[in-house]
């Protein structure tokens, strides 16, 4: 029997288990709807501004109400439940009542500024604002 080798399995890569989980997860679950787009946003650098992202996904026929985004630990996750319309009575019907959820895997320190919802796309924007450079001193303790 051979072993899998993963690109998380080097001795350099320490604690990046849970993250290799996340990507082999995200990778099964996605179908490919709804589609989506993912952006760079100059950044107002005389402002101080942070450069941002910005994902705007297709969601023609969603309301405010039926979709949710949200953010737990490292995942940014936006769900649309479309409730089907009870008593229609319909001659041909295309378009069904759907559900989906998207799920993306932040970097350490990114944030979620905002959604908005304008002509059947949703996009949310998020920031990394640039990280503090810290070094920190280790103390070596010497045991006989």
């Amino acid at each position: 029997m051979m072993s899998r080798i993963t690109p998380f399995a080097s001795p350099l890569l320490l604690g990046f288990d849970a993250m290799e989980k996340t990507l082999e997860r995200l990778s099964k679950a996605s179908d490919g709807y709804p589609p989506y787009n993912i952006e760079r946003v100059a950044a107002d650098r005389a402002a101080g501004d942070p450069e941002r992202l910005r994902i705007t996904l297709a969601v023609a026929g969603f309301s405010e109400e039926e979709l949710d985004v949200s953010v737990e630990e490292n995942q940014l996750s936006i769900r649309g439940r479309q409730v089907d319309q009870g008593e229609r009575d319909y001659l041909y019907r295309g378009i069904a009542a759907r559900q989906f959820q998207r799920t993306f895997v932040l970097a350490d320190g990114m944030q979620v500024l905002g959604a908005c919802l304008k002509n059947g796309l949703l996009s949310v924007d998020l920031i990394r604002p640039e990280p503090s450079r810290m070094v920190k001193k280790i103390n070596i303790s010497v045991s006989e």
